[in-house]
């Protein structure tokens, strides 16, 4: 209905008019409200995994290579909360992820995981752990569609956990080399001459001092190998084996920690570059033959500009070496609180390790 001009039209019609026009507006107004309303961005809905404060447990199947050991509280130690750890298997059925080590699960069997009654829980987690290599990995076949999550070295784990990183400086600072008194050193447990390391320290040491400490060499105080590698320049930072993402405590606590530039031998160049920066190693790749590597490493013996440039790093990054086993532990609970309610299934586990 057209309005009639307010001189024209009686008192009465003129009330009317304003009773419904105020109505009219109530509703056009309620009506852009609710408009406006609907126009927000929605908030994003942030799973959970339970109630705000809640715990989530998180339980050890087996203890790495049956060795008990205190378990950490994951909040003072990495700033993740509401985590329980426990090696108490009558926790099986509150825990929301179970971890097994393949260590521990070669040695036991498929027959020892856990097995009903009462059933698996249907959001419970379980987790398979390893830090071998799969060359060092045994009874891998038969593994796929038990587990619903990886945690291991490798990038595309489900919970990656390296063996080490490298994490940004807050601002520059200085870096004070250690006095270096000796050229090269090695350390070694696990001695196999059948191993690509030992094959290629047998042809380097025929054109360069070697000191090797360990199964084939010098004693070693437990604990020492930091302070005795920190009096030597290089450090072969040689893997047992070699596959993607398999770089150890051999780069970044025998030489990295030690401030030993690292000669190693393990993935490709490519692979070491997605982690460190490329000046900060020399990869055995690099030269067609030992020997060649052999003249290099004396050459910067004696050429100190060209060898403090392997630390120019060193003024914008820190060092950290993984903490076996309390972060990783740590890692999967904070994990678990972040994930939400999606199950998955690891269908092709020996496939995807071994590629």
């Amino acid at each position: 209905m057209e309005p009639c001009p307010r001189r024209s039209c009686p008192r009465r019609w003129r009330r009317l008019w304003r009773r419904r026009w105020a109505l009219a507006a109530g509703l056009l107004g309620a009506a852009l409200a609710l408009f406006a309303c609907l126009r927000q961005p929605q908030p994003r809905r942030v799973p959970t995994t339970g109630r705000a404060g809640d715990e989530v447990t998180v339980l050890l199947w087996w203890e790495p290579f049956g060795r008990p050991r205190r378990l950490t509280d994951c909040r003072r130690r990495y700033n993740v909360s509401g985590c329980r750890l426990s090696a108490d298997r009558g926790r099986l059925g509150e825990a929301r992820a179970v971890l097994f080590h393949h260590r521990d699960l070669a040695l036991h069997g498929a027959q020892g995981l856990p097995r009903g009654p009462p059933p698996r829980p249907q959001r419970q987690l379980w987790v398979w752990m390893n830090f071998e290599s799969p060359s060092h990995s045994p009874g891998l076949q038969g593994l796929g569609g038990v587990f619903n999550w990886t945690m291991s070295y490798r990038r595309d784990s489900d919970v990656f956990v390296p063996y080490g990183y490298l994490h940004a400086l807050p601002q520059p600072r200085p870096f004070a080399l250690p006095r270096k008194t000796r050229l090269v050193a090695w350390v070694i447990s696990n001695w196999n001459e059948e191993h690509a390391r030992v094959r290629y320290y047998r042809q380097l040491k025929e054109h360069l001092a070697i000191d090797v400490y360990g199964a084939q060499g010098l004693a070693l105080v437990e604990g020492s190998v930091v302070k005795t590698v920190s009096a030597y320049k290089f450090y072969l930072a040689f893997e047992n084996s070699q596959h993607t993402d398999y770089i150890t405590e051999k780069l970044w606590r025998n030489a990295f920690a030690a401030s030993a530039v690292p000669v190693v031998l393990g993935p490709r160049r490519a692979n070491y570059e997605r982690f460190i920066p490329a000046n900060s190693f020399i990869h055995v790749d690099d030269f067609p033959s030992p020997r060649l590597l052999a003249t290099y490493l004396k050459f910067l013996d004696k050429n100190k500009p060209s060898y403090r440039r392997y630390f120019a790093w060193r003024n914008k990054y820190e060092v950290h070496v993984t903490s076996f086993w309390d972060e990783h532990y740590c890692k999967v609970c904070e994990a678990v609180r972040t994930a939400g309610n999606q199950v998955k299934t690891v269908r092709n586990l020996a496939s995807w390790f071994e590629s």
